[in-house]
């Protein structure tokens, strides 16, 4: 079983993207490469920097947790990044 990760870029223009993966360092690097590897929605918007990242116990996880992630406000997002926000331990927590 792999490991898998859940990580937020912030863009030069301060728009924040959530994505997982199993290889933080490697997948940031294809964003920042951009094309053919790295996400169509960060092409052009570097520098790009890796804010944020976070274990998850497997795919389904960090997928749920992704998906949470990106339904919440800003405010919330860039308190995760602070710190003042921890991931819910369970996929069903959504909120602070």
């Amino acid at each position: 079983m792999s490991q898998w990760f859940i990580y937020m870029i912030r863009t030069a223009k301060g728009a924040l993207y959530t994505g997982i993966t199993t290889d933080v360092a490697r997948r940031f690097a294809e964003h920042q490469a951009g094309a053919p590897k790295g996400a169509r929605s960060l092409r052009g918007k570097g520098p790009l920097e890796l804010v944020f990242s976070a274990e998850t116990t497997d795919r389904a996880t960090a997928s749920k947790l992704e998906w949470q992630i990106k339904q919440w406000p800003r405010r919330q997002k860039e308190a995760l990044i602070r710190g003042e926000v921890v991931l819910p331990v369970n996929s069903t927590d959504a909120g602070v």
